[in-house]
């Protein structure tokens, strides 16, 4: 067998698994480590969701890999000031957790709206898409938690608990099963991972 008949969708989806369960064990203990499965993943991503006739999740990992070169710079940008003014070297901070404003969460929920309305519109009239709106409600609300991460908002669990949760079905409909057991475990940890962060940021808050 040569490498061009290899099953490469099926190599793709296990490694994308694999590094998708690394990527969820650092976002739940706000580990900055993150980031660096973040750029790994689109590049996966992309060419399953090209295969499978994905169009907008396939556009949304371009974004992807540029937030998570700005959430690392964003999350590690206050140790690396600590770091330079200290004498030793050797303290340590990141970015504390908070809740979003509520005039920055009005917004978010403004564009993700906007976002949503001109996807579908675009998968809708423009593709041959079979699933216009979901497929379009999770790159939009997708765009708008990442973003929300990248500043490391509480807030950005509930977002990703209404994406995964839309996703099982989603994949399970086009055939990526294993993507649909990832996104449930997704499901199942973001609720788990809301709680660690709202224990995390009230335990900075005590300090």
């Amino acid at each position: 067998m040569t490498l061009y008949e290899l099953p490469w969708d099926k190599i793709f989806e296990v490694a994308g698994f694999c590094i998708g369960l690394l990527y969820l064990w650092w976002e739940y203990h706000a580990d900055s480590r993150l980031w660096f499965a973040s750029i790994v993943m689109p590049t996966i991503s992309m060419w399953i969701y090209l295969h499978k006739g994905l169009y907008a999740d396939f556009a949304i990992n371009i974004y992807y890999f540029l937030i998570a070169i700005y959430g690392y710079v964003v999350w590690t940008r206050a140790r690396r000031k600590v770091t330079a003014g200290s004498k030793n070297g050797n303290e340590k901070a990141e970015l504390p957790i908070t809740r979003i404003p509520k005039k920055r969460l009005a917004l978010c929920v403004a564009v993700f709206m906007m976002l949503w309305d001109a996807l579908y519109c675009g998968l809708r009239y423009l593709t041959d898409s079979t699933v216009p709106a979901a497929d379009a409600f999770t790159t939009a609300l997708s765009i708008v938690a990442m973003w929300m991460l990248a500043r490391k908002y509480l807030e950005q669990w509930i977002a990703w608990i209404a994406v995964d949760a839309v996703c099982v079905g989603l994949y399970a409909y086009k055939g990526i099963y294993l993507y649909a057991i990832l996104y449930a475990i997704y499901t199942g940890i973001a609720v788990i991972g809301y709680r660690n962060w709202l224990r995390i940021m009230k335990s900075g808050e005590a300090k």
